[in-house]
């Protein structure tokens, strides 16, 4: 009787997923970036709404239907190092992620950024403009922003990458301590 129990949830399953990929196309990318979220278990660094339909697509797919056969995943293991780097990290990170979605959400907080309440410094023409890092926003002249993109294109008139315009990459020496 369990075993009937089981074939009608992975048919439900099944039968729900050309509904859940239909409603892919309608999803806008703060959306799709929270369902990516729940079924790969951490956050996309992808804006791009294309790429993560599809990333998305095949996951749902991937989930309701099974991946890859053991036998494919050994022919991928045998081939080693003559597949391109671009799969062998793949491939490495799906052995070490759990098969199905997390139970767990972990921290979507961006690993570039300094902890909160870190002071961000930068001189642009002459002025020095200060960044007060916040647990989910940034600081600036009193008022909250989203992104540092934001801060940085209200700055300059311009569009800019916010970890860029500020030296967020490594080797920085912009960051002044809390």
């Amino acid at each position: 009787m369990a075993k009937r129990g089981t074939v009608r949830a992975a048919r439900k399953q099944l039968a729900d997923v050309p509904q859940q990929l239909a409603a892919l196309a309608q999803m806008r990318v703060p959306e799709l970036a929270k369902k990516y979220q729940e079924l790969y278990g951490e956050p996309t660094r992808s804006r791009n709404a294309p790429h993560l339909r599809k990333r998305l697509a095949y996951r749902i797919q991937e989930l309701a239907e099974g991946g890859l056969s053991p036998r494919a995943v050994a022919r991928i293991a045998e081939l080693g190092d003559t597949l391109p780097e671009s799969w062998r990290m793949r491939q490495a990170e799906v052995e070490k992620k759990p098969a199905g979605p997390p139970s767990a959400v972990p921290d979507s907080r961006d690993a570039r950024l300094p902890p909160p309440g870190t002071v961000l410094t930068r001189v642009y023409r002459g002025t020095e403009l200060r960044v007060t890092v916040r647990e989910g926003s940034f600081e600036y002249e009193g008022t909250l922003h989203r992104s540092l993109s934001s801060i940085a294109k209200l700055v300059t008139g311009t569009a800019w990458n916010g970890f860029t315009f500020f030296g967020l990459k490594e080797g920085s020496s912009k960051v002044v301590a809390r």
